[in-house]
């Protein structure tokens, strides 16, 4: 039984904690782990690897064949694990040792039993919708994966006063919104930036993207949501020349004029939980509604 690994070495007291999970996977009955390579020389060089049965964790390139992902950090690093397992569907367990954490929203207070439940299976499963971004008229560059977890992004240059994006929707034309940006959400990407923004909250079945704009020049522009069957075709366009395009925080330089054609991704990824941690007790942890602070 393999399981992936992808993730960085915490600094305080998740250490120990992470050192003792890894041990109890690499000690279950044949079981192998299967370590992004840039996260294993962390773990050879931090001394957690020491600890390791030998043989029980090799480098891995790929998780082919992994029945389980491990994402060992924040939220940026889920989403950076779901590009490293992309459509294999391969359930990804997030182990929060970052932040805020709603994607990663396990903890490693008790070692004993998240490995239990990982070696058993004890989580509940999840199918998130992805966003699929090209270029019209060219391709996005190989380094760039082409597919979004949380969102889509059209943003001005650092030095551009503002951008243009003219929106179509099914091939209807929306708004030519003005300002800093516009981004196109997923349910899942919804409390990131899109909540930033000012955009909704969506419940992450809800089969639905997200348009906000990214402080409109026009107060009448507000967020909206659109089903995840339309096709969002956006033509940015900047005095500079150029926009930046996003896709979960990964970026290139487009220049202005050219269309960004958004659509569902023909996979998903899947995404463990523990069945005690549903969706609206997350929202209120994390965001401390019903919380008097003082």
């Amino acid at each position: 039984m393999d399981i992936a690994i992808y993730g960085y070495v915490p600094t305080h007291t998740d250490r120990e904690a992470l050192a003792k999970l890894l041990c109890l996977l690499a000690n279950g009955n044949d079981t192998r782990l299967l370590v992004y390579p840039p996260f294993m020389d962390t773990l050879c060089s931090s001394g957690i690897s020491d600890i390791i049965p030998k043989g029980k964790a090799v480098k891995a390139d790929t998780p082919d064949g992994a029945i389980t992902a491990l994402s060992i950090g924040g939220d940026g690093t889920f989403l950076r694990t779901a590009q490293w397992v992309g459509a294999r569907q391969i359930p990804i367990l997030g182990v929060n040792t970052g932040h805020l954490g709603y994607m990663s929203a396990t903890t490693l207070q008790n070692p004993e039993k998240l490995a239990t439940d990982i070696l058993n299976g004890g989580f509940n499963v999840q199918r998130r919708s992805l966003l699929e971004v090209g270029l019209e008229g060219g391709t996005l560059p190989e380094s760039l994966w082409p597919y979004a977890l949380n969102e889509a992004a059209m943003l001005k240059e650092d030095t551009a006063s503002m951008i243009a994006c003219d929106t179509y929707v099914d091939g209807h034309p929306l708004a030519n919104y003005l300002g800093d940006g516009l981004i196109i959400s997923t349910p899942t990407g919804s409390t990131a930036y899109n909540l930033s923004a000012g955009g909704p909250i969506i419940q992450p079945s809800a089969p639905v993207w997200a348009i906000s704009p990214i402080a409109p020049h026009a107060l009448t522009m507000r967020p909206l949501v659109v089903s995840d069957r339309s096709v969002i075709s956006v033509t940015a366009g900047s005095r500079s020349g150029s926009f930046r395009l996003s896709l979960d925080g990964n970026s290139i330089t487009v220049a202005s004029g050219v269309t960004v054609r958004i659509s569902k991704a023909p996979f998903n990824i899947l995404v463990a939980s523990d069945s005690r941690n549903n969706w609206s007790d997350n929202l209120r942890r994390k965001l401390m509604w019903g919380i008097d602070p003082r």
